[in-house]
């Protein structure tokens, strides 16, 4: 193979555009992700029962479970893939993929299989109460039915973007959104199936995402595979899988932990705390998962930039990227903060719950334009492959960082505590990504010129 169909994007498009037609279909498949992820919450809403509310908050860490492993096979090897790409190094890539589809399938099998079997202790440890028990026990038993169906989903978004098919990957995203938005008001509420309704909802978009993006690779790439013929258990490939699936998909796993510890401190507050805590969750995945869509839209440029030593494409995309990053996730932020109120009211109607959210989401607000730093310096060590400072980043903001803070601050500060847990890690994890992006880019020969000018 001398070439492949989207390999203009990746040496000679111009920056600007070029960031455009990676990043914007990314960016509104993270869109359409977040009408995903808040759709289940807003039908459930308008059942009026703070409890439904709760309980599909409560589910929320299977969720970041389930994509943990997405991204431990999605993000690993579509950084893996446009490496090979950026070297000219064809062999591998249909062997990445294989590999890739087939434990995706094997390991949600799995996780069906031991969640099922596990289901009430799973529900009492996400930190149900007796009031929310049962609804959250209906609907994770669908959600884990579908685990491979929700694994691979995250996954292939991943890897057609690998390819520069980040439109094609925010095609598959929007199938599933659509069909979820339309099947919950006609189960949640015409129906009366309450969360489970939700979750069949949620599990059957998933298939459906899945079913084209696996039509679009059969019929339409050129460089990946999902054929057992090209399934190997390559060491190489496996190791450069997990160099930066692991830190990828450490971020989800924490993201559930601490989901859970937050879960169990706040359910000792009322059900009104939890039903808001998840309220916010979902209106802050506007400026969160912006910033998210735009650095993680960029990874394969800047991977194959770093593999072909293009010095003067790699330091452009990542200013260019930085810039905006920052400048979009500030507006969207303020505008939430001065409507804040109007915005929790959109979800349930419950005046407690309303006022308790209107408050939490200001709060976090405070740290979303910071993030945007650690999300460029996170994906851009993916993308290159430094799979130790990935690691630090992965481990550092809600490991190391908010799991303390949420502890100690809930035994001195009580709600106030738990509430300002989260905005506290991501600034202190934002100024360490800077840190180590200044000592990483100092040790790295490919990165460490990237001072010097495109003309150079």
């Amino acid at each position: 193979m001398q070439d492949f169909k989207k390999q203009y994007i990746f040496e000679d498009m111009p920056i600007p555009k070029a960031v455009a037609t990676l990043a914007v279909p990314t960016i509104l498949g993270m869109l359409v992700s977040i009408i995903y992820n808040i759709a289940d919450t807003f039908f459930v809403g308008r059942i009026g029962d703070p409890n439904q509310v709760a309980a599909v908050t409560i589910t929320m860490p299977i969720f970041m479970f389930l994509m943990a492993f997405g991204n431990l096979f999605g993000i690993g090897s579509m950084s893996y893939i446009s490496r090979l790409l950026g070297s000219k190094s064809y062999s591998d890539i249909k062997k990445t993929s294989a590999f890739s589809f087939f434990s995706c399938l094997a390991i949600g099998i799995i996780i069906a299989v031991v969640g099922i079997l596990q289901l009430d202790n799973i529900v009492h440890l996400l930190g149900s109460s007796d009031n929310t028990f049962e609804f959250a026990r209906q609907y994770l038993r669908t959600v884990f039915l579908g685990a491979p169906f929700i694994i691979l989903g995250f996954a292939f978004g991943q890897l057609l973007r690998a390819e520069g098919a980040a439109k094609e990957a925010m095609i598959g995203m929007m199938i599933g959104t659509v069909i979820n938005i339309v099947l919950d008001p006609i189960l949640i509420l015409t129906f009366k199936m309450g969360v489970y309704g939700a979750a069949v909802a949620t599990v059957f978009a998933n298939f459906i995402s899945v079913a084209y993006y696996l039509i679009y690779l059969i019929f339409n790439s050129d460089i990946l595979s999902i054929s057992p013929k090209d399934f190997s258990l390559d060491f190489n490939i496996i190791k450069n899988i997990l160099k930066i699936g692991v830190p990828a998909s450490l971020t989800n796993l924490l993201l559930s932990i601490s989901s859970v510890i937050l879960n169990n401190f706040a359910v000792n507050y009322g059900d009104a705390v939890v039903a808001a805590l998840g309220i916010i969750s979902r209106v802050l995945m506007f400026p969160v998962l912006l910033s998210i869509g735009l650095c993680q839209g960029v990874q394969p440029l800047i991977g194959y930039s770093y593999a072909a030593d293009n010095r003067a494409r790699l330091k452009a995309t990542m200013k260019f990227t930085g810039f905006t990053a920052v400048i979009s996730s500030t507006l969207i932020s303020t505008l939430l903060f001065v409507a804040s109120f109007q915005v929790v009211r959109v979800f349930i109607d419950d005046i407690k719950t309303i006022e308790l959210g209107s408050l939490f989401l200001r709060i976090n607000l405070i740290s979303i334009p910071f993030l945007s730093m650690l999300f460029l310096f996170s994906f851009t060590f993916q993308a290159v492959g430094k799979g130790i400072p990935s690691l630090i980043l992965a481990i550092s903001r809600q490991g190391f960082i908010f799991i303390p803070t949420i502890i100690i601050g809930n035994a001195f500060f009580g709600l106030n505590g738990i509430v300002f847990a989260q905005p506290i890690a991501d600034i202190v994890s934002s100024f360490l990504s800077v840190i180590m992006a200044l000592f990483v880019f100092k040790r790295d020969s490919k990165l460490s010129n990237l001072e010097q000018s495109e003309n150079n």
